[in-house]
């Protein structure tokens, strides 16, 4: 019977925040403890952030993408489809002119290849221009604790503060002090987990842990943990903002 008794008492002290309407607990968005530990080391101390910003790297063209493609002289006899989608095969249609490659270069590449496909049939393909009108394969993702979890496409400006924004916000069972953005890295390589400082960046202004976004980086909003919810008055959340990453000792091994 008392066990009976602290069961309901502890899940009174929880409350909606772990348990759904028919009981079941709900999921829960839990930091792994090598995440947790590279949190913990800091922020690097470089890089871009809010205020000093960088551009990214030329974009470099994938399925899903699309190219708008405009001969200048209306005159011309070429004749293109303007919308030229990126097909999972890399390719685009031409009509007459055939179906190249263009995935996996850059805008300026895929120029190159159409002007040369016309050439294939027509005297004169000069006119020919290239825009990318629609560049959905660079993308960032925002996961845990936000009110619209997924991805989302990224322009080149976003900042964390931004990602949580487009995600919908944080839920009431978000850890506002424990948020990581975690960088993709190779299977061998090191690994970029960065703390971001959600209550410093939007309640004092402090761009440390605001950092630029770039393609493929992964935002993770953890649950507050039990001691979080039955605790009624938590200590101020405390957040890693400074100091480097060390190297892992994959890393130490192969140098």
């Amino acid at each position: 019977m008392r066990h009976v008794i602290c069961l309901l008492f502890l899940t009174s002290l929880v409350g909606c925040s772990s348990t759904g309407s028919l009981g079941i607990s709900s999921p829960q968005h839990r930091l792994l403890e090598e995440a947790k530990a590279f949190r913990d080391l800091g922020a690097p101390p470089d890089g871009p952030r809010e205020l000093a910003k960088t551009l990214l790297p030329t974009h470099i063209l994938e399925p899903g993408d699309v190219l708008l493609v405009t001969v200048a002289d209306l005159d011309s006899p070429i004749r293109i489809p303007a919308d030229q989608p990126i097909q999972p095969d890399g390719t685009i249609d031409l009509g007459k002119y055939g179906r190249p490659i263009v995935s996996g270069g850059t805008v300026a590449n895929a120029e190159a290849v159409i002007v040369s496909a016309v050439k294939a049939f027509e005297k004169d393909p000069s006119g020919i221009t290239v825009r990318l009108i629609n560049r959905v394969s660079k993308v960032y993702y925002v996961l845990g604790e936000v009110n619209a979890p997924g991805s989302f496409t990224i322009s080149g400006r976003e900042t964390a503060l931004d990602a949580i924004v487009a995600a919908g916000g944080l839920t009431t069972k978000a850890s506002q002090g424990r948020i990581i953005l975690s960088r993709p890295t190779q299977p061998s390589g090191c690994r970029i987990v960065m703390p971001i400082c959600y209550p410093q960046i939007v309640q004092l202004g402090d761009t440390t842990t605001n950092y630029q976004l770039q393609p493929g980086d992964r935002i993770f909003v953890p649950s507050r943990s039990m001691w979080e919810d039955l605790n009624p008055c938590p200590p101020k959340p405390t957040c890693a903002c400074s100091g480097p990453q060390v190297p892992c000792n994959r890393c130490e091994v192969a140098q």
